[in-house]
């Protein structure tokens, strides 16, 4: 088969935080026929666990795997009827996930929160990527590392996450012993629905990469893992399984995804993948020195390079990790979108929302407006982009957001501009150390439902100093995986041609204006020194703030 055949398509399912979307698209040339969406009925877990109620601490965030299975029920018949294409045009269905997403099951993959005896119990339930109750483990995980001088710890900037399979795994062993033993494997959900897909357990190489500590083959040793907690000893055995390369086929559609989906039985599914890394190939950059930015709720920030660097605060580098034969290095900030969001819902007075309502726009259009007309630095304002701790560069989910600079003359559209020029400057402060550790960036791509808000992709290029290409796709994720399906399908030799033939993007869509970012330069130098002086041990406030806030609400 070839990528011109007339009438073949592709199917790619985006996993996200409160939905999941799935693409119908040509694997002639990416045109996306069809989408559909399913919203979580469960949403993001965040106050309670679902049924029983019981109450989640502070920092947890949860998800229901019956939830992830409704998209595949619903969504997918969905765009397949909207594309009016019938399921023998169907060459292959791909998937990706928010990552670290992962879940305690039994051996044969049932979920522990869908025992009865576990379900008022929050541990046996799918830890969510922003789960950030595990700090205390992923420091313990940290610590022990460098301590032992763990080879692989500089792949990772120095710092594991608690947001990643290890420190979650600890979490649970330390906090509900009985389930970790219940738990025979410990799976990324970007995984465990492939598994439901074509009935095999398999495990992808970029999760396992990145969340997973494998580098060069091997995980943490069984040594160092005893040194964490004796009873730790064992955890690889949880995880530990053949790792498949992305784009390769994982199996077939079984008899009960295929009622699912409406598809026939035996339909190529393609290896799991995660939603940044995935969406490189849309963007046609599965290339080196081609950063690809996903901005939504999060930001995750992916780019190839053809050596190996040790970067510090990032994600992780792995061999093959985005693309075969390439280094691909990730980072990202956990709060973008959700910071903007908390904005609106919890500091805008009435008569700004009666205003946008009057109007017919949103809140979020409203504030836009009222802060594009003023200059650069006119707020007096500088604000940390760490509402949801700090994923990179410093690896710190305890800290928390800080807005410098507010007085009584302080204006809503104000703060929210400061809050947008922040998420820039972490970004630029990402760039710029990836660069300076000897990794190229030569382009800029921007993905992401941000994407939608052309002052605040202005401001990103003004504060970035670089042009911004942006991916034409509204569902980048979904579109990648769709490519994906198509290498693993045998439509294309590998990802590059996929990605050439099927790939959507408006190069420079967004210029940098020069007196803008040199007025921009003065606030990012200021943003450097509460960077600087609040996340690398000018001050312990924050982390003292956040000790205080969980003691209080134990």
């Amino acid at each position: 088969m070839t990528g011109s055949d007339n009438g073949a398509v592709a199917i790619g399912i985006d996993f996200g935080t409160l939905s999941g979307r799935a693409v119908v698209a040509s694997v002639a040339d990416g045109r996306e026929l069809a989408s559909a969406e399913h919203v979580y009925a469960h949403g993001a877990i965040e106050e309670a666990l679902p049924g029983s109620g019981v109450p989640l601490p502070r920092s947890w965030a949860l998800q229901s795997p019956q939830d992830w299975v409704d998209v595949i029920k619903n969504a997918v018949p969905a765009a397949l009827a909207a594309a009016g294409v019938s399921a023998d045009q169907v060459v292959g269905i791909a998937t990706d996930f928010t990552a670290c997403t992962i879940l305690p099951t039994t051996a044969d993959g049932t979920p522990l929160c869908e025992l009865d005896e576990f379900r008022d119990r929050p541990h046996a339930w799918p830890k969510l990527w922003k789960h950030h109750a595990a700090q205390g483990q992923a420091d313990r995980i940290n610590a022990v590392a460098a301590e032992r001088g763990e080879s692989w710890l500089p792949r990772y900037g120095g710092k594991i996450s608690s947001e990643w399979a290890y420190a979650k795994g600890l979490q649970l062993l330390e906090e509900d012993p009985e389930l970790y033993a219940r738990a025979d494997r410990w799976i990324e959900a970007a995984d465990w629905i492939i598994w439901q897909l074509c009935g095999e357990e398999t495990r992808n190489s970029c999760t396992a990469g990145y969340k997973g500590i494998v580098q060069d083959g091997e995980r943490p040793s069984r040594e160092y893992l005893a040194a964490l907690n004796p009873d730790f000893a064992d955890f690889n055995a949880k995880m530990e399984h053949p790792l498949s390369a992305l784009g390769d086929k994982a199996g077939g559609l079984t008899e009960q995804a295929a009622a699912w989906t409406g598809l026939n039985p035996g339909t190529v599914v393609a290896v799991g993948n995660v939603d940044a890394h995935v969406t490189a190939a849309s963007a046609k950059a599965v290339g080196p020195a081609k950063m690809v930015a996903i901005m939504g709720t999060s930001t995750c920030h992916v780019v190839n390079g053809e050596e190996l660097k040790e970067v510090p605060g990032m994600c992780g580098v792995v061999r093959d990790g985005i693309t075969k034969g390439l280094w691909g290095y990730e980072a990202g900030q956990s709060g973008v979108g959700d910071i903007f969001a908390w904005f609106t819902k919890n500091s805008v007075p009435a008569a700004y929302t009666e205003e946008a309502d009057r109007r017919g726009i949103s809140i979020h259009e409203y504030l836009t407006e009222l802060a594009a007309e003023q200059p650069v630095g006119a707020h007096g304002l500088v604000a940390l982009d760490w509402h949801s701790g700090n994923r990179s560069v410093l690896v710190d989910h305890d800290l928390h957001g800080v807005i410098a600079g507010l007085s009584l003359l302080t204006k809503p559209e104000e703060v929210y501009r400061a809050l947008v020029e922040a998420t820039a400057f972490g970004t630029r402060m990402i760039v710029e150390t990836l660069v300076n550790a000897g990794v190229p960036i030569d382009e800029f791509v921007a993905a992401g439902g941000l994407l939608k808000n052309k002052w605040l992709m202005q401001t990103y290029a003004d504060v970035l100093r670089m042009p911004i290409t942006v991916l034409t796709s509204e569902q980048g994720p979904a579109l990648g995986s769709a490519i994906h399906a198509a290498v693993a399908a045998g439509v294309y030799p590998d990802i590059h041609a996929a990605s050439e033939a099927m790939g959507k993007v408006e190069r420079a869509a967004y210029v940098p204006d020069p007196a803008r970012a040199d007025a921009y330069d003065e606030l990012y130098a200021v943003y450097v020194d509460l960077h600087d002086h609040f996340g690398r041990g000018g001050s312990d406030a924050l982390h003292k703030l956040h000790k205080i806030a969980t003691e209080a609400t134990k």
